[in-house]
């Protein structure tokens, strides 16, 4: 199989691509709302396409990081926007461990845990942009 030259080709092939993505991705999500449906929301958590959907969801969004970081007409210092994220980030984190702690039959552990998960799952977005934001500095 020959290499594709052309450029038109290539962005084509691209658009292909993206079309065939949103078509698995409505099929996969049909899939879980008719578990959702018919097997209630633990159902659908089980079926293996529920982890494949938010996997490609999460890698998706990884790479639209990177595009959207090349994109970015004025540039900021990096360090400056990774202490904002992490103190944004710390923010929301405590604010939503106290809410989730806050209701009867939850104690202190249930809030350390959702502000822990929630910090996480801020913070490694926000370095990533950061290591993203460095490399494009230095080139």
């Amino acid at each position: 199989m020959k290499k594709i030259a052309d450029e038109r080709l290539k962005l084509q092939n691209l658009k292909n691509i993206r079309v065939l993505f949103l078509f698995q991705n409505a099929g996969i999500i049909g899939i879980l709302a008719y578990d959702f449906i018919t097997s209630g929301l633990d159902g659908m958590t089980d079926n293996p396409l529920w982890f494949l959907f938010i996997m490609t969801t999460i890698v998706s969004a990884y790479l639209s990081m990177s595009i959207s970081v090349d994109h970015e007409e004025e540039r900021q210092p990096p360090k400056k926007s990774l202490w904002i994220a992490v103190v944004v980030v710390t923010i929301l984190s405590v604010i939503l461990g106290i809410i989730a702690s806050l209701p009867d039959g939850s104690d202190m552990t249930d809030g350390l845990i959702v502000g822990g998960v929630v910090f996480l799952c801020g913070l490694i977005p926000a370095i990533y942009v950061y290591t993203i934001r460095e490399k494009r500095n230095d080139e």
